[in-house]
């Protein structure tokens, strides 16, 4: 007789992440069968022949020696230090060394700071589409997330005025993701403005997600929240995973901004967790200063000519040619999130559709609902592959999507 099986936290069954989920773990099923996949559903630079650079992995071999024992669960005091003196020169009041929360990812903080903020039963404002980390983390640590809209028609930007309707007793934080993922839409200061005034109003923390922040587009300007907040308890993030190509070394950060008699309990609560995890992984923090102080090497990929400036280039002209999507074209970060329109759209399911690409056209895609939205015509891809790479996977897209709209004439003309 086989022993009962362990039951798990009931509150997972509420957590979704496909981005790794059912149709990564298909794709290695398919791989282990010797079938060659174009995998475009996670932002690994790494993956896609991206390497950190040269200057950074140097900074960690240079110190090497030093980075066998634990450091204070805050972080490196170098690196605390290097991250202060970045968000000064961005204007973020009171940046210090002391309000600086060094993780392993932002993926850690978001837990961290979340398990420090929130009581049973509290709510965050989370974006949809959202990054499912924000939410997911939410649920994990027994709040509720609540979603405000990013509307396809309003470019994917948040209605202020619907961000203030959610707000209840029980909520406790605005979470923002700007560059954003997975729409890459980049935020203006008069609409950051505009959430800074609801918090206000609401004595809300302030979350901002800014892993993307120099990842732009078209002499888009990336505009950082904690400036615009002031004296409003603000956590802004941020990390070598993106903008320095690094995502494997695990080095995040969290900067804590506000008036001091705000912030204060929320500052000890994660300075306890984070010394429960005893320290981040600590090599990796060698390159934070080269990294905010030293050589600009994402710049030149994101300008006319630069490989990702390129490959969006190549996204752009692939929806505009094709009859059955339509995109809002992403100002920043790693992504694009084309909508299926016309007669392709009919019955569309996201999930059906990126499975019938895996098995038949060997393309991992990420369904849009992942990301928490209410609709099922959207799917993500990354912007990371080479330009010819992301031109053939449009064409396979095509591909099936033009079937699919012939089906539906097809049974349009046999009714007729």
């Amino acid at each position: 007789m086989s022993p009962p099986s362990l039951k798990t936290r009931a509150r997972l069954s509420e957590v979704r992440y496909e981005i790794r989920g059912e149709l990564a773990r298909r794709a290695r099923e398919l791989e282990t069968q010797g079938r060659s996949l174009i995998k475009l559903n996670i932002g690994n630079p790494g993956a896609f022949g991206f390497r950190a650079p040269e200057h950074l992995q140097r900074a960690i071999a240079d110190h090497i020696a030093g980075t066998d024992p634990y450091t204070h669960q805050q972080g490196l005091p170098e690196a605390r230090e290097a991250i202060a003196a970045f968000h000064k020169t961005r204007g973020t009041p009171n940046a210090s060394p002391e309000r600086v929360f060094i993780g392993n990812g932002v993926s850690e903080l978001i837990d961290i700071s979340l398990r420090a903020l929130l009581n049973p039963g509290d709510e965050v404002l989370v974006p949809s589409p959202d990054y499912p980390l924000w939410s997911a983390a939410t649920i994990l640590n027994d709040g509720r997330p609540v979603f405000y809209r990013c509307d396809e028609a309003n470019g994917f930007l948040p209605d202020p005025e619907q961000i203030e309707s959610l707000v209840s007793p029980r909520t406790r934080a605005i979470v923002l993701i700007n560059p954003n993922n997975p729409t890459g839409t980049n935020y203006s200061r008069e609409l950051l403005e505009r959430i800074v005034a609801i918090a206000a109003k609401h004595h809300l923390l302030l979350m901002c997600d800014e892993i993307y922040d120099g990842i732009l587009y078209d002499d888009e300007v990336f505009q950082p929240l904690a400036p615009l907040a002031g004296d409003l308890p603000c956590l802004s993030f941020g990390g070598l995973s993106k903008v320095h190509r690094a995502c494997g070394w695990r080095v995040g950060w969290a900067v804590l901004s506000g008036d001091p008699r705000a912030i204060g309990d929320l500052h000890h609560a994660m300075d306890l967790l984070g010394a429960l995890r005893l320290c981040a992984n600590v090599p990796g923090q060698f390159a934070i200063e080269q990294a905010l102080h030293g050589i600009d090497t994402i710049t030149p990929l994101c300008q006319p000519g630069g490989r990702l400036h390129e490959t969006r280039r190549a996204l752009i002209e692939s929806c505009a040619a094709s009859e059955h999507l339509q995109l809002v074209i992403p100002q920043g970060a790693l992504y694009g999130f084309p909508a299926v329109v016309g007669d392709a759209a009919h019955g569309f399911d996201d999930h059906a559709f990126a499975l019938e690409m895996l098995e038949t056209e060997d393309v991992l895609l990420v369904p849009g609902t992942s990301f928490n939205v209410p609709y099922r015509n959207h799917f993500r891809v990354t912007l990371l592959p080479e330009a010819p790479v992301l031109r053939e996977v449009f064409a396979r897209i095509d591909r099936v999507l033009s079937r699919r709209a012939s089906k539906v004439t097809g049974s349009r003309t046999a009714v007729a």
